[in-house]
């Protein structure tokens, strides 16, 4: 089975990737694992320009391949921390480039289905704020899950460490291996 990570970690000492490593090493066993990095792949936000390119049939192949590979996966792993109320705005990027019609999803005239065959979907994150999932102001989980709905992915599954950025080094330590525990438990059943 293929698991596809769409890894968005901002940066080297990234505490959402503290989150991920342990969970790829659980589910290594269970999956076959590629790991998209985001920030690597540099897809620009889609422009005029590549609109114009996409409505004449023209997506670039690697673009197309990357695509593919999110339609044909078994399961997902989204790790990306809270950024600016929702998530980076290169993964922002990165889904608009891969939501492409009759890839990840398609239409019947009357309304959009989705095309993926994935049926659980984890979404790793960390929040400095004192912000949890389901709080208005929180909208990277509502996007993913409104991005699952058009793509049609099934479950997702938020894990998040919240408040980092105004408690001790060791509140920081505990509050990562409590979501490591987490997301450990549901790759149980993932």
């Amino acid at each position: 089975m293929k698991l596809i990570v769409i890894d968005s970690c901002m940066r080297e000492e990234s505490r959402t990737a503290m989150i991920l490593k342990p969970v790829l090493e659980c589910l290594s066993d269970k999956y076959d694992i590629e790991v998209l990095d985001v920030n690597s792949l540099s897809y620009p936000p889609v422009s005029p320009e590549i609109l114009r390119e996409r409505n004449s049939g023209h997506v670039p192949e690697d673009v197309v391949a990357t695509a593919r590979k999110i339609a044909s996966a078994d399961r997902l792993v989204i790790a990306a921390p809270f950024w600016d109320m929702s998530f980076p705005a290169a993964l922002k990027a990165f889904f608009e480039n891969v939501s492409l019609f009759n890839v990840t999803f398609t239409d019947d005239g009357h309304t959009c289905s989705g095309l993926c065959r994935c049926r659980k979907v984890l979404y790793l994150t960390t929040r400095g704020m004192n912000i949890r999932t389901g709080d208005p102001v929180e909208q990277g989980s509502p996007y993913i899950r409104a991005l699952a709905s058009l793509w049609g992915l099934g479950e997702v599954i938020t894990v998040a460490a919240e408040n980092l950025d105004y408690c001790t080094p060791s509140e920081v330590e505990g509050r990562i291996r409590k979501a490591v525990s987490e997301a450990l438990d549901i790759c149980r059943y993932f």
